[in-house]
């Protein structure tokens, strides 16, 4: 025969909800185990002759939770296989067995794997508590969430909210940080202290910000967050974003969004763009924090105008990105490994031509220039086509051909100029020369669009300085004369203006 665990639940603290099925249980047992004797039901049992033995010790040899719960497991299957006939070992839990009992939980996934037999009796949880002592019904929207896990991302203000295994001073902290990120400070809060067990309840509301200001915290310990329907708590979530902007397209939304569609405001997202890299450069947090925003506006408007048609939503969009993350990242979420860079990029090229050929796609079919966006500035564009040529083989051996190929068109620049061609032949020889310019770049590793961005970045502010001297003189460039303004530059340059 099999060997059998029972697992009992001992309810939330009150005796007399104890039920009648679980203390027969615990009466005919010959072994009894209980995770830990802090509980009153315990002490009560005890009293009328009920013992047991406790997992209390395992608190204070292991580190953290996750270790005492895998080491109570260990513990109580081991026990389990050593007895004879068939006979039941009992394990009592505080609660219901099924409801934030982590031993409970890793019993169910073991059990079956060691071939015994796990039985598992209900009990009132400390939920059927909360909802009374609270007054909240949760069919109106209840979530349940642990303390120990606790993330912005996991709490919906619009749900009555119970947060379990608050055991300590230190725990309300990491709880009451977590709800700062989406409630005011002096939003409402209540902790339950023992709810149902006589003389030992304690229900008090406090302002968040004096959560952890309270004492009292222990094993019986939650918070509850009252539910509310201010859309301003959900202010930080992805999910009210996509509620405004699908507001603002609507019949009953701005003229001006509802009229958009994706060619009116594709420059939008090119300037858009152009204005976070502007807030990169200038090394400025807040304004970047701005303007991301107005760049997430225009992935949120395009994704809209295409909800609206039924072809995705900007969820879709999520779910796609994620997939591919996932995917091209086997080094992370994989069996593959990555031990540089360059190795995750290997494994990120993979990735991507794998991707082409689930669709039907042959890469070999390809040419080696395909990828690069048509509408890339001419600079960055060059320098990706030229990378592109460059890994199949089309390439100088030594950066002295790239410098050969620069004085080579510069010649014919000057040629063209000087022999008077026509506009379209110079410009095109001009194109040459610059291209070749980005040969050099890629073979001395630097991005030729942020160089140039640099250069200009460094025109500017020693331009500027120039500017600002000839004010202090009272003067404009205009009234100055080029030698004065050369004398300037250089002093900009010796300053080390950059």
């Amino acid at each position: 025969m099999s060997a059998i665990i029972t697992v009992v639940g001992l309810g939330s603290g009150d005796p007399d909800r104890l039920t009648l099925g679980s203390l027969k249980q615990l009466q005919v047992a010959q072994e009894r185990y209980v995770r830990t004797k802090d509980h009153p039901v315990v002490t009560w049992l005890e009293e009328t002759g009920v013992t047991f033995s406790s997992f209390d010790e395992v608190y204070e040899e292991k580190a953290d939770f996750p270790s005492v719960y895998k080491e109570i497991t260990e513990r109580l299957i081991t026990r389990a296989k050593s007895q004879s006939g068939g006979k039941a070992i009992v394990y009592a839990v505080p609660g219901h067995p099924m409801v934030a009992e982590a031993t409970v939980k890793l019993l169910r996934e073991r059990c079956p794997q060691e071939e015994i037999e796990l039985n598992v009796i209900g009990g009132e949880s400390f939920i059927d508590e909360a909802f009374l002592r609270f007054g909240f019904d949760p069919i109106e929207g209840f979530q349940l969430l642990d303390a120990s896990g606790l993330s912005p991302a996991n709490i919906d203000p619009r749900m009555h909210t119970l947060i379990g295994q608050v055991y300590d001073v230190f725990t309300a902290s990491e709880v009451k940080l977590s709800l700062m990120e989406i409630y005011p400070d002096d939003y409402q809060v209540v902790i339950g202290h023992a709810l149902g067990v006589e003389e030992q309840e304690q229900i008090i509301t406090v302002p968040l910000y004096e959560l952890d200001r309270t004492e009292g915290y222990g094993n019986l310990s939650l918070v509850y967050v009252p539910a509310s329907k201010d859309d301003n708590l959900r202010i930080r979530s992805f999910q009210r974003l996509h509620e405004i902007v699908t507001i603002l397209r609507s019949p009953e939304g701005c003229p001006w969004d509802r009229e958009q569609t994706h060619q009116s405001i594709r420059k939008n997202l090119i300037e858009e763009t152009y204005e976070v890299l502007e807030t990169i450069d200038d090394d400025d947090p807040d304004h970047m924090r701005e303007e991301l925003g107005d760049l997430l506006l225009q992935i949120m408007l395009h994704s809209q105008i295409e909800e609206e048609t039924g072809a995705f939503t900007v969820y879709d969009v999520v779910q796609e990105l994620n997939e591919k993350l996932l995917y091209r990242h086997p080094h992370v979420f994989g069996e593959l490994s990555a031990e540089d860079a360059e190795a995750a990029l290997n494994n990120w090229e993979a990735m991507k031509a794998e991707e082409k050929r689930q669709k039907g796609i042959r890469p070999e079919e390809l040419s080696v220039l395909d990828g690069v966006p048509r509408d890339l500035p001419a600079l960055m564009k060059a320098y990706k086509l030229q990378k592109k040529a460059a890994k199949a083989g089309f390439d100088w051996d030594h950066i002295d051909g790239a410098w050969s190929k620069i004085e080579e068109e510069l010649g014919e620049l000057k040629d063209a100029v000087q022999g008077g061609l026509d506009p379209l032949e110079q410009a095109r020889e001009l194109g040459d020369v610059l291209f070749s310019i980005v040969n050099v770049a890629r073979f001395i590793g630097v991005d030729p669009e942020e160089a140039l961005s640099l250069t200009i970045l460094k025109f500017v502010r020693r331009f500027g300085y120039v500017e600002e001297i000839l004010r202090e003189r009272g003067k404009t460039p205009r009234e100055s004369t080029l030698v004065e303004m050369d004398n300037l530059w250089d002093e900009a340059k010796a300053k080390g203006i950059q």
